[in-house]
């Protein structure tokens, strides 16, 4: 399995940025995805990248606002935020697997960092 672990999470007010990055193993041939859960909800696709970069995919919540990418030769995957509104609190999770947005894609995870918008 592919060990991940985020960072970058924290507050932020409401319109700020915030950048996630995942720094993993080895990602050899996984896609990549972020999901996030709020409290009391389950956990959702947030966004998800090839392994080449060259397909991304964005939950409608998100789409024009976040930026998934990733550098193949750091094995480092990263979520750029923008806009950031109070629905956007919820803890990030980095995932490695097949390219798709739902969970049963994904065979590892990472702990998660929090990330929490003030209004």
């Amino acid at each position: 399995q592919v060990q991940l672990v985020e960072s970058g999470g924290g507050l932020v007010q409401a319109g700020g940025s915030l950048r996630l990055s995942c720094a993993t193993s080895g990602q050899l041939g996984y896609a990549m995805g972020w999901f996030r859960q709020a409290p009391g909800k389950e956990r959702e696709f947030v966004a998800a990248i090839s392994w080449t970069g060259s397909s991304t995919s964005y939950s409608s919540s998100v789409k024009g606002r976040f930026t998934i990418s990733r550098d193949n030769a750091k094995n480092t995957v990263s979520l750029q935020m923008n806009d950031l509104v109070p629905e956007d609190t919820a803890v990030y999770y980095c995932a490695a697997g097949a390219y798709g947005i739902s969970e049963d894609y994904f065979g590892s995870w990472g702990q998660g960092t929090q990330v929490t918008v003030s209004s």
